[in-house]
């Protein structure tokens, strides 16, 4: 499954930006791309400190990439299959505004929809919980925390696959 866009909200500057499969061979870059996320400073640092995507991880789960020009990685989702869950959603910072997340959550339902899933759980980024309730998602609880790496409880999430 690999889908392209160019154009307003593609990318940065109208570059052209594909959604692809990732490799092993990404799971630096996407290790990278969590570890420098301004999203988890301060307060949240914790969630991601020593946080690692493995290639075991890319193999294992459904995880797509959006790349721009010369296979820049603009972000990324992972889908756990079963239960079903986004366990995983970046957008490079360069990249927030520029309909990138959009895009990949689109991808993700596609995905979703194409492997017979009804419903994807999310446990959401507290900052990021307006993002998912304005493509669809709906709260249905809250997620203690998980102390030391989680010291805060987060939104609980559905969005319902068609």
């Amino acid at each position: 499954m690999t889908s392209h866009m160019t154009g307003a909200g593609g990318g940065a500057r109208g570059e052209a930006v594909r959604i692809r499969r990732a490799t092993a061979r990404d799971a630096k870059r996407l290790t990278a791309l969590v570890r420098k996320s301004r999203a988890y400073e301060g307060r949240y640092a914790s969630a991601i400190a020593g946080y690692r995507v493995g290639p075991d991880y890319i193999e294992t789960h459904h995880v797509f990439l959006a790349v721009g020009e010369n296979e820049r990685v603009l972000g990324f989702y992972a889908l756990i299959l079963s239960p079903p869950e986004l366990d995983l959603m970046f957008v490079a910072d360069a990249a927030q505004g520029l309909g990138i997340g959009r895009r990949l959550f689109e991808h993700m339902i596609d995905d979703a929809s194409d492997a017979g899933l009804t419903a994807v759980r999310i446990v959401s980024h507290p900052p990021a919980e307006g993002f998912y309730r304005s493509v669809g998602a709906k709260r249905i609880g809250t997620v203690s925390a998980n102390p030391p790496a989680v010291m805060w409880d987060r939104p609980e999430m559905v969005i319902p696959i068609s």
